[in-house]
């Protein structure tokens, strides 16, 4: 009895260690695995498909394509004001737009703040997007940002490399690059070395975007947080993950191929579908 009143140790620590094991756990697991962070749910990939289907739903209901297309166009136009005044950057137009899939979870912060208002009930027209620029994590959001902006420059400077070391710092005409593209070893060698790159950074940013960047709008959380939930979800739902994934790269893909104009009604479907799953991946916020 005095032994035991010594070393008191209450019944509830060994299930404690079992439900948050991060503190048992060694190096890099441990930083990822934390106690009293947010709960993963287990789920299936019919529920990325539903996530989809709700994200369509969602824009039905909160059409914000005209937003998006103002966004796009100018886009569209400073790319093709580089054809016509010089060809410099024409080997980083692909990579340029596949880089929406890395800057996508950020700028669509406005759509899981309407999918959030949708469930709540509460006025969802289209200016009270920027309703998120009032949410407690904003700062944390910004951040987040901030390393997604790095990360896709870090992508073109990659890009960039990968096409100097093959090709040299020599300018072709489109024509001449399609030819190199399509007919050479080196052409070939840059679109597996550069598809087989970007795809390392894709996976990298979905992994810490995947539920980040819904959290961050919908609870106060640190940024370092929402980042580590959104590695376990992607850790402990790896399938499912995979799935989503792919969905966004088809759609981007898609949305892209008409000189980027699709991809005003792709990323907001894609923004809406984010906030369901984040909903089916992260257990909610215990009532207070």
């Amino acid at each position: 009895m005095g032994a035991n009143m010594a070393n008191p140790k209450p019944a509830a620590d060994s299930k404690h260690h079992v439900l948050y094991p991060g503190t048992d756990l060694r190096w890099p697991a441990s930083s990822i695995w934390r106690d009293d962070e947010p709960a993963i749910r287990k789920i299936t990939n019919s529920d990325v498909w539903d996530s989809l289907a709700k994200g369509i739903d969602d824009f039905r209901a909160m059409p914000t394509h005209v937003f998006f297309a103002c966004i796009i166009y100018p886009v569209v136009g400073l790319i093709l004001a580089r054809f016509i005044f010089g060809y410099e950057l024409l080997h980083l137009i692909y990579p340029m737009a596949a880089g929406f899939a890395l800057l996508g979870p950020f700028v669509a912060i406005g759509l899981y703040e309407l999918s959030r208002r949708r469930e709540l009930g509460l006025d969802m027209s289209p200016a009270r997007a920027f309703d998120v620029l009032h949410r407690p994590s904003i700062s944390a959001i910004w951040r987040l940002g901030i390393v997604l902006a790095a990360i896709f420059v870090g992508w073109l400077y990659t890009a960039n490399l990968i096409h100097t070391q093959l090709f040299g710092g020599e300018i072709s005409s489109p024509s001449q690059f399609w030819n190199q593209l399509t007919t050479t070893t080196k052409g070939t060698q840059l679109i597996i070395a550069g598809n087989l790159v970007g795809f390392v950074f894709a996976v990298v940013v979905l992994a810490i975007s995947v539920v980040s960047f819904p959290m961050l709008v919908d609870r106060n959380v640190s940024a370092a947080t929402a980042v580590r939930t959104s590695v376990r979800a992607t850790l402990e739902n790896p399938e499912p993950i995979a799935l989503w994934g792919l969905i966004v790269a088809i759609s981007l893909l898609l949305g892209a191929i008409p000189f980027l104009l699709g991809l005003a009604i792709v990323l907001p479907i894609l923004g809406h579908a984010t906030w369901h799953l984040y909903r089916k991946l992260v257990e909610p916020e215990a009532p207070l």
